[in-house]
């Protein structure tokens, strides 16, 4: 039999309409038989509940995970709306998806590391590929939890993917998906194992904007100073706009830009990009997604256009490089949500997506969505990354 796989969307604002009608064009595009997998990306206008059931039930209750995001994304499309949902339907003989999730992470991401490991121990064999990460990404500190779950893995490592989940910009609340279950503040993983590999690419695209800062003092991922002022302070340097009231203007044009350690640089470039996904006005702090030492220098940074295209073709080489001729099974793509409509006006933001996939292949199937945070190793190191743009062809 080999691999079968389909993908469907829908853009119906009513959830059982939009969750059936996805989940069938998936299933005729993948062809006959029962489902074996079944993934979801979906935006928050929907009531989730009853889309997901839905889903579940048109696709014979296969096993199925995934998340909200700000928008999807699928072959020749790209919809940042509140009412969108793709479903990718997966028949093989050849990969096996085992789906496990962790809720409340937000009481410890080290601790959601330990839990996550010992749900994924007794499912990891010789053949394993990778596993498929979809974390509430407003609650989420990558380094503690990376740290705690390698520790516990130990001889066991696995390539990381996947998305921070988002929701319409509100900042407010993110879904994650497993089976019949709908939850915030956890995440949703998938094992493949199997016969087959991966090959990704990953590129941001920004350029520094002014001098180098220092974070000052810090704890965790919270910045509390940055060259001895409060975060807040230092960053009007960067605004004429009240900052209190444009801050998700703000967080959307600029990010924190560390040194690339060495090992990573050949593939990933001179900057490491970081999002402020929070703030505490009466602190004065900002909050990232990963951890960072007091007098770490950064610089702020700012995304670019045609490094965006260039680093979209940078993409489709270093999969092709890697895949060797032959043609993916299927392709994941976890983009930053400031890379879409706030950077391209529609047409454009199409036309940048639909080059990559004719790249790599136009009738591959295809699909992903826009996040609050991207997952993807560098240098065989499992990173997460900030207005970057992460595509996992399986092949």
């Amino acid at each position: 039999m080999g691999t079968s796989v389909g993908v469907g969307c829908s853009v119906h604002r009513n959830p059982e309409e939009a969750g059936k009608e996805a989940a069938l064009k998936a299933l005729d595009q993948k062809g006959p038989g029962k489902p074996d997998f079944v993934f979801v990306f979906a935006t928050v206008g929907y009531n989730q509940q009853i889309l997901i059931r839905t889903i579940r039930a048109t696709t014979s209750r296969a096993p199925l995970s995934g998340c909200s995001g700000e928008g999807i994304i699928t072959q020749g499309m790209a919809a940042e709306t509140n009412f969108g949902v793709c479903v990718m339907a997966i028949s093989s003989d050849e990969l096996r998806f085992d789906n496990v999730y962790v809720t409340e992470i937000a009481l410890g991401a080290g601790l959601a590391g330990e839990r996550l490991a010992a749900e994924l121990k007794p499912l990891l064999t010789a053949d394993r590929i990778a596993c498929f990460l979809f974390v509430d990404g407003l609650v989420f500190d990558f380094d503690p939890f990376l740290k705690t779950l390698e520790k516990s893995l130990r001889d066991k490592q696995i390539p990381l993917f996947g998305g921070l989940s988002a929701d319409n910009w509100s900042i407010r609340k993110t879904y994650q998906y497993h089976d019949d279950n709908v939850f915030s503040e956890g995440m949703s993983c998938v094992l493949m194992s199997g016969h087959g590999t991966i090959a990704s690419g990953i590129s941001h695209g920004c350029v520094p904007v002014g001098t180098k800062r220092t974070i000052t003092r810090s704890k965790g991922n919270i910045i509390y100073e940055i060259d001895g002022l409060p975060a807040l302070e230092a960053l009007k340097d960067y605004t004429e706009e009240d900052w209190k009231t444009q801050w998700n203007k703000l967080s959307l044009n600029l990010c924190l830009g560390f040194k690339t350690p060495e090992y990573m640089k050949e593939e990933y470039g001179e900057f490491v990009v970081r999002y402020m996904v929070g703030k505490d006005d009466r602190e004065g702090y900002v909050t990232i997604q990963s951890d960072v030492r007091s007098g770490t220098e950064f610089w702020m940074v700012r995304r670019d256009k045609e490094l965006i295209r260039d680093g979209l073709r940078t993409i489709s080489r270093q999969i092709k490089e890697k895949r060797g001729g032959q043609t993916p099974k299927f392709v994941l793509q976890f983009e930053c949500m400031g890379r879409g409509k706030v950077v391209f006006r529609e047409q454009e933001k199409i036309e940048l997506i639909r080059s990559l996939q004719e790249d790599i292949g136009k009738d591959i199937p295809w699909m992903g969505f826009y996040t609050y945070g991207e997952i993807g190793p560098v240098a065989h190191y499992n990173c997460i990354h900030n207005f970057t743009a992460v595509v996992a062809a399986v092949y």
